[in-house]
């Protein structure tokens, strides 16, 4: 196997993370030597070993600790060279006796991007930079735009009829997508820290906003949910999110948009967050420019001019959307890609 294939199952390994590790990104790694996987981890949450370190003690809870002697470490992000809730992993890998290290992508925080080359390849372990480079600096983009803004990273996520409606007409039942849209949509859930949502939504519709399958909760809290409101009083004091097991994960708030993600980021350790409102916040998101991605399921239906549209409010210009896919769940379509900027 090539070097792209190790780190194809180590970009894997990273993608369990998604939604479980914020403040810190999620991260996978494997120990090989020779042609064999010896040992396999990702970063499970903050405070825990971090993916290398997980990596080297199930190689050695395998294979012993003399394993890792010359052995080839595979990891997603750069190694970490200094010293936080858990120590270097930089220090680690040289302790452990490695003899070359394998990483996907820099660290996107200028102090510490690039430094553990010096320090790896000063001990005599062997560094090679960028492979997969961009699969892995994808699947960190919640996490550089945090380190880079302050901000998280934004999903409007949307079912709609084909002439962009996301209500059906009255006394047709709930739901415009299907129960395989539904499936992935919790997914979607769980790659996220936070679902925002609008206090009009809170009243008509009073969702629950949670994970719902109980493997893809296992190991991690329900997101935060939080409600945008202009008028906290209005809020239905016997809806769901006030009510239910998970009351405490739910916060409301008045403020502004971009100070809420601020809040969510900075005190909360929130990398990513998705909208599931109507139109009119999901139109005012978009038109504060705090949207990065855009994930809509194509229910084959019409709903007509009486029903509620996908986006209620005016763009200052057009949104358009690069690294576009399109996949199919049931008879629905799924468009998923992000904002051109």
């Amino acid at each position: 196997m090539t070097d792209d294939d190790w780190m194809a199952l180590a970009f894997t390994e990273a993608r369990k993370g998604m939604g479980r590790t914020g403040p810190n990104p999620p991260v996978g790694a494997l120990v090989v030597k020779g042609a064999e996987l010896l040992g396999a981890g990702w970063h499970r949450r903050v405070g825990l070993p971090h993916a290398e370190v997980e990596a080297m003690a199930a190689a050695a809870s395998a294979h012993g600790k003399g394993c890792l002697v010359g052995a080839t470490v595979y990891v997603t992000l750069e190694p970490c060279s200094s010293v936080g809730k858990t120590p270097a992993c930089t220090d680690g890998l040289i302790r452990a006796g490695i003899s070359r290290v394998v990483y996907g992508c820099m660290d996107p925080n200028p102090a510490h991007a690039g430094a553990a080359d010096a320090i790896l390849e000063a001990a005599g372990i062997a560094v090679r930079a960028g492979v997969l480079e961009k699969e892995c600096a994808d699947l960190l983009r919640p996490f550089t735009k945090v380190q880079q803004t302050g901000l998280p990273w934004v999903i409007w996520k949307c079912a709609m009829s084909l002439d962009g409606r996301i209500t059906r007409p009255e006394g047709e039942g709930q739901w415009l997508s299907g129960a395989e849209s539904r499936a992935d949509a919790q997914r979607l859930r769980a790659e996220v820290d936070a679902i925002l949502t609008s206090g009009e939504t809170v009243r008509r519709d009073n969702p629950s906003l949670t994970i719902r399958v109980p493997e893809l909760l296992e190991g991690r809290n329900q997101p935060w949910r939080v409600v945008m409101t202009h008028n906290q009083e209005l809020m239905p004091d016997e809806a769901l999110l006030f009510t239910d097991e998970w009351k405490e994960r739910t916060l409301v708030r008045s403020g502004g948009f971009e100070k809420t993600l601020r809040e969510l980021a900075g005190e909360r350790g929130v990398l990513s967050v998705m909208i599931e409102a109507g139109g009119k916040l999901a139109a005012a998101m978009f038109a504060a420019g705090l949207v990065d991605e855009v994930v809509v399921y194509y229910a084959p239906i019409l709903c007509g001019g009486v029903t509620i549209p996908a986006l209620s409010g005016g763009f200052s210009e057009s949104v358009e959307l690069a690294e576009v896919t399109w996949e199919r769940f049931g008879a629905d379509l799924r468009m998923r890609g992000i904002i051109a900027k």
